[in-house]
């Protein structure tokens, strides 16, 4: 069973309509007992960093979500999600993020110029590195994107670049522990295939 952790900042519902297309058994769910019970978690959401990590430690779901990562239960991150996984973000202020992969949340609008901010639309996946989460698409398949930040990390780290202006990180990943900046719930059949390569993770 996949725990949809919800926090309040999430798109939970096309999500675990998403999840319920391919067959996957999934629940969206606050409860520190069905999170740990789960067989893997999938961590949403979309606003401000500072926002939702406040909300995870209020519920105390931080503290959870790196417990069942230490524990090598399988973990995506999913836009705002994928950013919260990382050391530091500074969107609006410095925050502090969960840790679980090294690197730090930046604006776009500072590494682009005269491009549109957010950074919204279909963009092209650039394959960094071979990912379990890749299985059943290939490179240069298109992804359904809506951020203004970006996560800024060592490259050992990215599965995926996409172009906007510059390289951009798409996905990201560091043993059982994985990110997507784009939204697969969002993105057809290839966001389907890479939820299904999720959901069949060891």
């Amino acid at each position: 069973m996949i725990a949809i952790v919800d926090y309040g900042v999430g798109n939970l519902f096309s999500l675990k309509s998403s999840l319920d297309m391919i067959g996957a058994n999934s629940i969206i769910t606050s409860d520190k007992k069905t999170i740990l019970d789960s067989d893997r978690i999938i961590l949403p959401g979309v606003g401000a960093f500072r926002d939702a990590i406040n909300k995870l430690k209020e519920l105390g779901l931080d503290r959870i979500i790196k417990e069942e990562a230490a524990k090598n239960k399988p973990i995506l991150g999913i836009c705002l999600g994928m950013q919260l996984l990382f050391d530091v973000s500074y969107e609006f202020g410095e925050f502090k993020g969960l840790s679980l992969i090294k690197g730090e949340i930046k604006s776009i609008e500072d590494e682009t110029d005269n491009l549109k901010i957010p950074h919204m639309g279909w963009n092209k996946l650039i394959f960094n590195k071979p990912s379990p989460l890749f299985k059943y698409i290939k490179n240069g398949d298109y992804v359904y994107f809506v951020h203004s930040y970006y996560a800024c990390t060592n490259s050992e780290y990215v599965s995926s670049y996409t172009e906007y202006g510059k390289l951009l990180t798409a996905s990201c990943e560091y043993k059982n522990v994985y990110g997507c900046q784009f939204h697969p719930e969002k993105s057809g059949e290839v966001g389907l295939n890479i939820l299904k390569a999720f959901c069949e993770l060891e």
